[in-house]
Parts: C-alpha cells; structure tokens; sequence
C-alpha cells in the first residue's frame, strides 16, 4: 500500500542517529543520478542519431548510384535514392524527439530535486536542534548527578558531626547541606526542563520524520513511474521509426517492382542503336588484275565496288594472264 513503507521501517533507537533518514536520502540522491544517466544516454542517443540522418542524407547528394541507367531502372533507382534521403530525415527527426525527452527527464529531475530540498531544510534543522538538545539535557543530567552527589555527602558529614562538640564546624556543616539541598533541586528543576524540552523536540521531529518519509515514498513512485513511462516512450519511438522506415523500404521495393527489364534493354537498343547492316566480307583483290586498270581508274580513290562478283580461277595457259608489260614467260 503506497506511503506506509519509509515510515515504518527507517528508525533507528538511538535519539541522535540519522540513519533511517540518510538512508533515505541516499536512496533519494541515487534515483536523481539514475535520471540523469538516462537523461544523459538519451542525449547520447540523439546525437548517433543525428550524426546517422545527417550522413545518409550527404551520401544520397554526394555518392552516385546508378546515375547512367536508363527507363525503368533509372526511375526504381531515383526512388530508392530519395527514400533513402527520407530515412535519413527520419532520423534526423528522431534525435529531435529524443531531445525533447531527455529534457522533459532534466525538468522532472530538477522539479524532485527542488521539491526535496524544502523537506531536506527542515530535517536538518529539526537534526541539528535535536542533537544540541540533547547534549544539553546529557550535560544537566550530569550536573544533576553531581549535585546530587554532592547533597548525599553533605548529608553524611552532617550525620557525622552530630556529636561535634564545636559548633562553628556544625553550623557549617549544616550550611553546606542547605546549599547543596538547593543546588541539587535547581539542577533537578533544570534537567527535567531539559527532559521536557528533548521530548517535545523529538515529538515533533518524530511527525516531520514521518510526514518526510512519505513524501520520499511518493517521490519514489513518481520517479519509478516517470522513469518507466520514459523508457516505454522511447522504445515505442523506436519502432514507430521502424515502422516508418519500412514504409518507405516498400515504397523501393514497389518502384522495383516496376523495373522492367525486357523494356529497359528494348529502350536502350532504340535510343542508341548504330544500324541494322553488318558489316560484308572484305574481298580478295587481285594485284595483277589492278595493274591493268587504266590510270583514270588507277588513280581513282573513290569507294570499291564490294559487290563485285567471285573472281574467275586463274588459268595457268591463259597469255593474258602469264604476260607482264612487254615479257611472257611462254616466249
């Protein structure tokens, strides 16, 4: 049952210790510290994050992709860059809300710290004016003690100086009992004023004590609560982010759904192609039958004709063929 548990187990028996309530406050301090490591790890986190967003984003502007592909290809891959370029705006958003979180988790913090400060004021008073209280009753319990003692002696020299034929001596005798009687009574009085005082003290450190424990105790659970709720937050952040990436990883994977490659090859032979006539044999050219041509075809430098016909077989008899300028061999 919330607000029962600091108060009733952070006592101690001795009047002038402290350490339920240390403890307490110890425990206090260590809550602020984990909150702040959170905090801490939060912004942490929203750095990577932001450093991440930011070099995707320079890699889709800066890092080539396929830039000459053509048709299809070319629009999947434009798709794909510019997802890419969201992605990294998504987390670049996302260091942002982690920001905002890690502020909210400072605000929290230095509220509580705040708060207990006002409650840690008074304890410390109610601490100091108790201890001193205390040192003061110990010191009129002792000089009560002592009076006393001092009464109990005067009463037995009194006792032993009844037979005392000198009357000076009794008479002083007796004049010191009257004044320690005297001394012992007002060192009584003072001690029991002390005692009184102590007590009404300790009665009203005792509510603030109580009254101080459960504020802590509800402090607890409002920083156990916070805490949890944060990190809950922070997770669900992570996967909606998850789920926004993959959102845009289907976007990619619906433009290459539209990659046709049949068409991207036909498109490419279109836009680029050089002709549809191979090139023909390269023909045989006979040297001889080149000297025979006249000096106007000798000289003329314009295209051959490549469509010429098979050249005849050379026939070994033939005059035309063994005759070179004014020689034949079969003179």
């Amino acid at each position: 049952m919330k607000g029962i548990y600091f108060k009733e187990n952070f006592w101690t028996a001795d009047i002038t210790s402290t350490a339920g309530y240390e403890c307490l406050i110890q425990h206090m301090n260590e809550g602020r510290k984990n909150c702040k490591e959170y905090e801490d790890f939060l912004k942490e986190r929203a750095s990577i994050e932001e450093k991440y967003g930011k070099e995707l984003v320079n890699l889709t502007k800066k890092k080539p992709c396929g830039q000459t592909e053509i048709n299809t290809l070319k629009r999947s891959l434009d798709v794909f860059k510019q997802q890419i370029d969201n992605i990294g705006q998504c987390h670049i958003q996302l260091a942002q809300t982690l920001r905002d979180e890690a502020r909210k988790m400072e605000e929290f913090r230095e509220r509580q710290k705040q708060e207990r400060k006002k409650i840690e004021a008074v304890m410390d008073a109610f601490h100091k004016q108790k201890l001193n209280q205390y040192k003061k009753t110990m010191e009129s319990k002792r000089n009560y003690e002592q009076r006393c003692r001092e009464k109990d002696e005067a009463e037995q020299a009194v006792s032993r100086c009844k037979n005392m034929v000198n009357a000076k001596q009794q008479e002083k005798v007796f004049a010191k009992l009257a004044h320690s009687k005297v001394t012992a009574e007002a060192a009584d009085k003072s001690y029991q004023q002390n005692i009184n005082l102590l007590d009404k003290i300790r009665e009203d450190w005792q509510k603030e004590h109580v009254s101080s424990c459960e504020f802590f105790e509800n402090q607890g659970w409002e920083r156990v609560n916070f805490f949890r709720n944060a990190v809950w937050t922070h997770v669900n952040q992570l996967s909606q982010q998850c789920v926004t990436i993959d959102v845009m990883c289907e976007e990619v994977r619906k433009a290459f759904e539209g990659c046709n490659i049949e068409k991207d090859i036909e498109y490419f032979a279109e836009s680029h192609k050089t002709g549809n006539v191979p090139p023909a044999p390269v023909p045989y050219e006979n040297y001889y039958n080149n000297q025979k041509r006249s000096p106007a075809n000798a000289w003329n430098h314009g295209t051959p004709d490549i469509r010429r016909g098979q050249l005849p077989t050379p026939v070994t008899d033939d005059p035309a063929y063994a005759t070179v300028g004014d020689f034949n061999v079969y003179q």
